[in-house]
C-alpha cells in the first residue's frame, strides 16, 4: 500500500505570496468539520469532497458575485456552497440522476407546499398499491423492456417493485418541474442508500452493489416518509440565484463563453472506473423509464471509463503521464490502454478549464491516485503535468487524509489488510492551478 506521510507534495517557495499556495499548504483535512448546507445529504453520492473544501476556496479566492465554476459537478457540492456564499454557479455534467440532484438542490421549492403535495403522492400510492396490484403487475411488463424488467427483477422484490411503480407514477404529474425533480430525488434516495434501502443491495451508495438473497428491505412507503421529511427540513435552507447556470454537457466541451470563470473548483472521476458512478445510479433511473441498454452506451461516455473505446490513442501526453502507463503497460494492457484514455480525456477537459478561466484566476483540481495492478499510477502528478502543458502555473499541489468511509468503499469487516478494498487509497491531492 502507498505510503500517506509527507504533507503537502509540493510546496513552492512563493508559498506565502500566491493566495492559492499557501492555502494548499494550510490545514485541508476538515474532519468532524461543521458548516455547510443540509442540501449537501439529500441523496448519497459516491467520492464527494467535504463542502468545507469548496467552501475555502471560494471565501479566500473570490468575492460576492463572482463566478464559480464546476464542470464535473456531481451532486453540486461546489455550486451549492457557491449560492450560499453569494456567488454566481455554473455547472455542467452529463450523468442524469446527478443533473437531477443539482436542479433539486439550486432552485427553490416551497416547503410548505412540497409538504402537502408530498403527502398527497403518499396516499395516492398507497391506495394504488393496495387496490390494483393486478393493473400494477401489468403496467410493469408494459412500462419495461425485457432486459430492463430481467434487472429489476434481480434487484427487487415482487411486492417492492410495485410499491415503487406505484410511488414513481404519482410523482411523474407532479407540476412544476423543480418541484418533480424535489420527489424524484427523494425516490431515487429510497433506492441509492448507504444503509438498508428497498433494493436487494447491501450498499449502493458507494456503487458496487452486492445482492443479499436474504435481505428484508423496508417498505418504500415508510423510507418515502423519513426521506420526505428530511428534505423539506433541508430545503429550507435553500437559497437561489436567478442567474445559477447548470448544462447537461460533457466537461470537455461544454458550450460555455470563454473567461467566463472567477473560480474552478472540481473533482474529477477516478481513473479506470475506481468508482462507476452508473454501476449504481441505474437502479434509480430505470424506474424514470431508462432503458439498461442505453444506461450502458451512456456510461461509456463518461470520463475515467475502464475502456480505450472510441479515444485517439496517438494524444500527446507528458512525460510523467507516459511514465505511469509504461509502468502499468506490462502488467494489464487494457488497463494501460485505459489509463491512456484517461489523462488524454482530462487534457482536454484542463484545456477547456483553462479557457473558461479568467486571467489571473485560479483552478482547484481535487483527485485521489488509483493503484491499478499494484502500481499507483500517480494521477495527481499526471494532471498537475498537464495543467503545465496546457499553459497553467502550477501553485501547488496539498494533499489531504480521506475518512475513509466517506470518499471511497467502506471497509469490509473481518477480512485480510491485503484484500483489494483495503488497499484503497487514504490520501487525495487538491491540485492549483493558476492561469
Amino acid at each position: 500500500m502507498p505510503k500517506t506521510t509527507a504533507l503537502p507534495i509540493h510546496k513552492p517557495a512563493d508559498a506565502f505570496v500566491c493566495p492559492l499556495a499557501r492555502l494548499l499548504n494550510g490545514n485541508i483535512n476538515f474532519h468532524n468539520a461543521g458548516g455547510g448546507s443540509p442540501l449537501h445529504g439529500w441523496h448519497p453520492f459516491p467520492a464527494k469532497f467535504p463542502p468545507q473544501l469548496p467552501e475555502l476556496f471560494i471565501k479566500e479566492l473570490t468575492a460576492a458575485g463572482d463566478t464559480v465554476l464546476d464542470p464535473m459537478a456531481g451532486s453540486g457540492t461546489t455550486l451549492v456552497e457557491a449560492v450560499r456564499l453569494g456567488r454566481r454557479a455554473v455547472g455542467c455534467d452529463i450523468d442524469p440522476l446527478a443533473l437531477t440532484m443539482m436542479r433539486a438542490k439550486l432552485f427553490p421549492i416551497d416547503c410548505g407546499l412540497m409538504v402537502r403535495v408530498g403527502f398527497s403522492i403518499l396516499e395516492t400510492a398507497k391506495k394504488d398499491f393496495e387496490k390494483n396490484q393486478k393493473s400494477l403487475k401489468k403496467e410493469l411488463t408494459e412500462r419495461f423492456n425485457a432486459e430492463t424488467l430481467k434487472f429489476i427483477n434481480y434487484w427487487f422484490l415482487p411486492e417492492t417493485q410495485l410499491e415503487l411503480l406505484s410511488l414513481v407514477k404519482e410523482i411523474e404529474k407532479v407540476r412544476p418541474s423543480n418541484a418533480r425533480r424535489f420527489f424524484s430525488m427523494i425516490f431515487s434516495s429510497l433506492i441509492i442508500a448507504k444503509s438498508a434501502g428497498v433494493s436487494m443491495a447491501r450498499d449502493l451508495a458507494h456503487t458496487r452493489p452486492h445482492k443479499i438473497k436474504d435481505k428484508k428491505p423496508a417498505s418504500a412507503f415508510s423510507e418515502y416518509i423519513k426521506r420526505l421529511s428530511y428534505a423539506v427540513k433541508a430545503g429550507s435552507d435553500t437559497i437561489t440565484r436567478n442567474d445559477t447556470v447548470l448544462k447537461e454537457a460533457a466537461a470537455q466541451n461544454t458550450g460555455l463563453d470563454s473567461e467566463t470563470a472567477d473560480l474552478i473548483i472540481t473533482s474529477p472521476p477516478y481513473a479506470n472506473n475506481a468508482i462507476d458512478y452508473m454501476r449504481a445510479h441505474k437502479f434509480s433511473l430505470v424506474w424514470f423509464k431508462y432503458p439498461i441498454k442505453d444506461l450502458t452506451v451512456l456510461r461509456s461516455d463518461y470520463l475515467g471509463h475502464d475502456s480505450s473505446g472510441k479515444y485517439n490513442k496517438d494524444v500527446y501526453l507528458p512525460p510523467q503521464c507516459e511514465k505511469s502507463v509504461a509502468a502499468l503497460t506490462p502488467l494489464s494492457a487494457s488497463k494501460a490502454a485505459a489509463l491512456r484514455r484517461y489523462f488524454g480525456e482530462m487534457r482536454r477537459v484542463i484545456r477547456e478549464m483553462r479557457r473558461l478561466l479568467k486571467t489571473g484566476k485560479h483552478c482547484v483540481i481535487v483527485v485521489a491516485s488509483s493503484v491499478l495492478e499494484g502500481v499507483d499510477v500517480e494521477t495527481h502528478l499526471g494532471l498537475a503535468a498537464i495543467g503545465e502543458m496546457e499553459g497553467f502555473n502550477l501553485s501547488g499541489i496539498g494533499a489531504r487524509s480521506i475518512d475513509r468511509d466517506r470518499r471511497m468503499m467502506p471497509a469490509r469487516r473481518n477480512q485480510a489488510p491485503s484484500s483489494q478494498i483495503e488497499n484503497r487509497m487514504h490520501i487525495e491531492h487538491v491540485i492549483g492551478l493558476t492561469k
